[in-house]
């Protein structure tokens, strides 16, 4: 993984092992991932990644053959390098993966459903002019299920925003503070449960 604002370091990896760029992805916008990690195969990194975050993924591997180019670009990277690979083209291919991407939704201060606003920058949400009693959590669970109205939001995104770590935090903590959310919104329906799969709040709610 690397940080934008500095040229990146091949050489030395900010994230030794696959189990390591799990934990601390979201510190980063872009991620460079090795095929070749010590714990974990890099395309089930890789897979596990997408599944919680769109972050622009190149992989930079040794790894040349067709068959983990496809898999590699199958599985959600944006680019695909193979060692060695001169650093002007390596910073080149970050800009452009990081240009496509974009991050328009992390402009977004305010978001309105309907009668419900959610101040992002104050951290408080009030349906009317009734401000909601929310704890830490579950405003953040409110504010990013609000981000994505309109869409599912899978309860391993939920895990990763609010715990860290989508593949170890106890999903019973979740339900918990999702209980307790709906009881302080007190409107049935409004976040509806996606079985299997995670949470949704309509996009333009009655």
């Amino acid at each position: 993984m690397t940080r934008p604002s500095s040229p990146p370091d091949i050489r030395r990896p900010e994230c030794p092992g696959g189990a390591d760029a799990l934990l601390v992805h979201r510190r980063f916008e872009v991620i460079l991932l090795d095929l070749g990690l010590p714990d974990i195969d890099g395309l089930d990194v890789l897979r596990k990644l997408r599944q919680v975050t769109q972050c622009p993924i190149l992989i930079l591997t040794a790894r040349d053959d067709e068959r983990s180019v496809v898999l590699g670009l199958r599985s959600g990277a944006d680019d695909y390098l193979v060692k060695p690979v001169k650093l002007v083209e390596l910073l080149a291919r970050i800009e452009a993966v990081t240009r496509r991407a974009g991050r328009p939704s992390d402009r977004q201060r305010n978001i309105v459903l309907g009668d419900l606003d959610v101040d992002l920058d104050r951290r408080v949400a009030a349906v009317g002019s009734q401000v909601l009693p929310l704890t830490a959590t579950e405003f953040d669970l409110l504010a990013l299920l609000a981000r994505h109205a309109g869409s599912v939001v899978t309860r391993e995104q939920i895990l990763d925003a609010l715990w860290g770590d989508a593949f170890l935090a106890s999903s019973r903590s979740l339900d918990v503070h999702l209980t307790g959310l709906r009881s302080k919104l007190q409107r049935p329906g409004f976040i509806i449960n996606v079985r299997g799969v995670g949470y949704r709040i309509e996009a333009d709610p009655a």
